[in-house]
């Protein structure tokens, strides 16, 4: 595209995509349809790219339109991303509330949470740190800089006191063009161990989760460890390997079409989600009112 991306503009084309037609989308986002056909008209001059195929049943994305509907996700997340940290930086010397959170639950659920405690505290300020597993876990245990931490990984956290605040589960994906998307039988342990695969960066909740179920089968090194769910879903759109990641984190990728789910038949690729905090302190304040409100 020429210039700047118009994210307003993107964010309603992932709209059409999860929602099949333009006045859905329009609504949605909270304008007319009228204004929403002339934004996505401008989209596609501006990409000099046909996006949607419009009909009777509703709009369908053209194969070019998934590519960028992908790529759109990604650019809206890290968007959304930056205003929730420089959000975070304005108010981390009035923080009231200390959080760090590995990166499927920051995207993911956190969101959902905070507004439901500020419907319930509105005055609370809001630091957050979004990095791996690994690492929220070392900040909670220093315990100067983080009130409680949110994390994936399946072990045992010494020195943490933990709550389950929920489920997830991890899914193989591919492109519609990758044979594997073609396959009538799920696919065995054996196989996705013996392949190259694209995955998180060691100390992710999610390459931990994944490592632990594949390691009596002898699996392979990984084809690329990338250190952001974005990363990896971009690797695997562009058909580098099939990736495994968070059901949340490919929610809109699965939605487009541009990933498709691959099974797996004889893996348990489960996960609970867990709230930590150091053992033998107890929660009070904003931080027991988040936990609360999960």
């Amino acid at each position: 595209m020429s210039d700047e991306p118009d994210l307003e503009s993107l964010r309603l084309l992932v709209q059409v995509a999860e929602l099949g037609s333009v006045g859905k989308a329009a609504r949605a986002v909270g304008i007319a349809q009228p204004s929403a056909t002339k934004r996505l008209a401008a989209l596609e001059r501006r990409a000099r790219l046909p996006l949607l195929v419009r009909g009777p049943q509703g709009s369908v994305l053209t194969d070019d339109g998934k590519l960028v509907v992908a790529w759109a996700v990604n650019l809206l997340a890290a968007a959304d991303e930056f205003r929730t940290s420089v959000s975070a930086l304005r108010t981390d010397r009035a923080a009231t509330l200390r959080i760090a959170a590995s990166m499927t639950i920051a995207e993911a659920l956190l969101p959902r949470w905070l507004s439901d405690l500020r419907g319930q505290e509105p005055s609370v300020h809001v630091g957050l740190t979004v990095t791996n597993s690994a690492e929220v876990a070392r900040l909670v245990l220093k315990g100067t800089d983080t009130d409680v931490g949110f994390v994936e990984g399946p072990g045992v956290l010494d020195g943490l006191a933990s709550r389950v605040v929920g489920t997830d589960e991890l899914i193989v994906v591919v492109t519609p063009a990758h044979p594997w998307a073609r396959r009538r039988r799920p696919l065995t342990a054996p196989e996705l161990a013996a392949t190259p695969l694209v995955v998180r960066e060691a100390g992710s909740g999610t390459r931990e989760t994944l490592d632990r179920v594949l390691a009596r089968h002898d699996p392979v090194t990984p084809q690329l460890a990338l250190g952001s769910n974005a990363a990896v879903k971009g690797a695997a759109v562009a058909g580098i390997a099939p990736a495994v990641l968070s059901r949340h984190a490919v929610a809109a990728e699965l939605t487009a079409g541009t990933l498709v789910p691959v099974g797996v038949a004889d893996l348990r690729l489960e996960r609970r989600l867990r709230a930590v905090w150091p053992k033998g302190r107890r929660l009070t304040g904003p931080a027991a009112a988040l936990l609360q409100v999960i």
